[in-house]
């Protein structure tokens, strides 16, 4: 008894001890684990293996099979509605920026048919069979209730140089489809979506610049730029020159606006086009490769040379002479040119109104805005540079395929290092580390090029679509970093929505002034309208129709959180950049998430069988990968 009375002691003191430990032991524990690992949150199972999944502003991602078209709830996994007998390539699908419609292009033999379908319903909201081939690439004026589409038949075959087509473009009005006016483009090249050998391969515009809606005029960039009256196509000005280097994608620059000209880039000339006449105002020659312009507070500078894609194989290759010019925005006269980099060279990134920041392969420079002078410089001991963003601490973040750094004040602030697992994986790696990029610019380009993007938001309401953003095998991180910005980004930051489907329906159902809370559930005629719209314009091949199986309140509260996840994209800010690697915390490989505000390895997401096509919803705080004929969506919110 003594024992066991000593011994019962023992036990209490060292529970006492542990107790009084635990919190400290807790605290070391929680110091120590840096990241945080991501299970699976959901899966949804589906008829065939996928081909393709895209996210959409509403939170529903539309998913491909072999059989069906399926929408899934970003959040939950559950199947909003299925499509039977619908197979369908990757080119006839394409959300609609700024609303809640997908376009959806059917082919027959000689016949096509486009429907414009509610992303959350599958509701048929309009049809065409005017329109002949895939869904190259789009505008959209919600302002002027406007949709320009760029089709191309017969996009489809064998891996080869020189594919050509004659794309034709539509203008729509983007409620009803009707057809305003069309314009046959000349054959132009394509470039392949993906570069397999062994089997046929989708083509598409990726080479090229998609077209804009500026002062009731469309702009083209597929054979020079080209504008047209919005309404009525008449054509308004045409400067025709050859788009593009030889063999290569994206050579020449996005435009850029200001309240007077419109300016452009193409074979070795800048331009400023009139927003006024339509006309040539100014050209400044001899600038060699400029696939990059932005302006600030009256002078463009243009970046000279970088890296491209060939069409042949999708390689990424150099194009020189490296360097950046400044040019005076009224009269087109190079102010200075900075030539200093000559090995190379990234996108440019504007850290404020008197300082430009590049990186060749060696260095990180700074550059004065006004005299064009190298400032500083400080080696950046990353592999291959390819991008370089500007985070909210005013910090240069220079990143390539495995490394990533911060630079601020001529220093180095921090560093990753996430090499891929394993030889023989290149093609795989550089089609991840081009995803990562494509997400992270989607969601935090306009954040990370603040200056810029400020300056074409101000003048520039056109919102546009290109299947760049989704092409899980575009490799070239710089081409990224460049152009999506300019396009996918802005549409995610813009305000502009304009529902047309169920979400409409909810959304007047609550701005209504005469729905009005009294004797009568103020939520009733809001939900005799979802019904109403849900009976009307069902296809008859629409199948498991998720908003058929919930009564009318959770048809609201499903219906409201789709509309919130429109709201919170517009103002979202992406911070993390992914890399394919062998994981620390969680173990086996996966996706390293760093936060570019930091460098912090904030997120690790273990992926057993690597899907190249991971999207990230950071609404919704999901990423999504493909897994047979599964859809997984893995948790990332914090």
């Amino acid at each position: 008894m003594f024992y066991a009375r000593n011994n019962k002691a023992g036990l209490d003191g060292m529970i006492q001890s542990m107790r009084r430990r635990l919190p400290i032991i807790c605290l070391l524990l929680f110091v120590s684990l840096p990241t945080i690992v991501r299970g699976q949150a959901w899966s949804a199972k589906l008829d065939d293996g996928i081909r393709f999944y895209q996210v959409t502003d509403v939170g529903a991602v539309i998913v491909g099979t072999r059989k069906s078209i399926y929408a899934v709830d970003s959040m939950t996994g559950d199947i909003l509605w299925r499509r039977k007998e619908s197979s369908l390539d990757e080119n006839d699908v394409a959300p609609i920026p700024g609303t809640d419609l997908v376009l959806m292009s059917f082919e027959k033999g000689s016949r096509t048919r486009i429907e414009a379908v509610d992303a959350l319903s599958g509701d048929r909201i309009w049809q065409s069979e005017k329109l002949r081939g895939a869904v190259m690439q789009m505008a959209i004026e919600p302002e002027a209730n406007l949709l320009a589409v760029v089709m191309a038949k017969d996009a489809k075959g064998p891996l080869r140089d020189g594919f050509k087509r004659k794309p034709v473009i539509h203008v729509l009005n983007l409620a009803s489809g009707d057809e305003l006016w069309k314009h046959e483009i000349g054959e132009i090249e394509m470039m392949p979506t993906r570069w397999s050998e062994k089997e046929e391969v989708e083509y598409g515009l990726d080479n090229y610049h998609p077209p804009l809606f500026a002062d009731r005029r469309l702009y083209l960039f597929y054979e020079g730029v080209t504008s047209f009256d919005a309404t009525d196509g008449g054509e308004r000005t045409r400067d025709k020159y050859r788009v593009n280097e030889e063999g290569l994608a994206l050579t020449e620059a996005a435009p850029v606006a200001d309240e007077a000209f419109f300016y452009t880039s193409g074979r070795g000339h800048v331009r400023a086009i009139s927003r006024v006449s339509g006309k040539v105002a100014w050209e400044a020659k001899d600038l060699g490769v400029t696939p990059e312009l932005i302006l600030a507070d009256g002078v463009l500078y243009a970046r000279m040379g970088g890296q491209f894609t060939k069409l042949k194989d999708g390689e990424t290759v150099e194009r020189g002479p490296y360097g950046v010019a400044a040019i005076d925005s009224h009269s087109g006269k190079v102010l200075w040119q900075y030539k200093g980099a000559d090995k190379g060279i990234t996108n440019l990134v504007m850290n404020d109104a008197s300082t430009l920041t590049v990186a060749d392969h060696d260095e990180v420079i700074q550059i004065s805005s006004a005299t064009g002078k190298r400032i500083a410089h400080v080696p950046h001991h990353v592999k291959r540079p390819a991008f370089a963003l500007l985070n909210e601490r005013g910090e240069v973040v220079v990143g390539g395929q495995e490394d990533i750094a911060g630079f601020k004040g001529g220093s180095e602030v921090w560093r990753g290092h996430y090499p891929p697992p394993g030889r023989g994986l290149l093609r795989t790696v550089a089609a991840i580390a081009a995803r990562a990029a494509s997400l992270y610019l989607r969601f935090g380009g306009t954040v990370s090029t603040a200056f810029r993007g400020f300056q074409i938001a101000r003048t520039l309401t056109s919102l546009s679509w290109s299947g760049l953003a989704t092409r899980s095998s575009f490799s070239n991180l710089q081409t990224l970093a460049t152009n999506l910005v300019t396009g996918s980004a802005r549409s995610y930051a813009s305000k502009q929505f304009k529902p047309f489907g169920v979400v409409a329906k909810l959304r007047s159902g609550i701005n209504d002034p005469n729905i009005r809370p009294g004797a009568i559930d103020p939520a009733r005629e809001v939900r005799e309208r979802i019904r109403g719209n849900l009976a009307d314009r069902r296809p008859h091949d629409v199948e498991d129709r998720l908003l058929d199986r919930l009564d009318p309140a959770h048809q609201l509260d499903r219906l409201s959180k789709f509309l919130w996840h429109r709201e919170r994209l517009a103002t979202l800010r992406g911070n993390w950049m992914y890399f394919y690697t062998d994981l620390k915390t969680a173990g086996g490989h996966g996706l390293a998430g760093i936060n570019i505000q930091n460098g912090n390895l904030d997120r690790e997401v273990r992926l057993s069988d690597l899907d190249e096509r991971f999207i990230t919803d950071e609404a919704a705080g999901t990423l999504f990968a493909a897994n047979g004929n599964r859809l997984l969506g893995y948790s990332v919110r914090r």
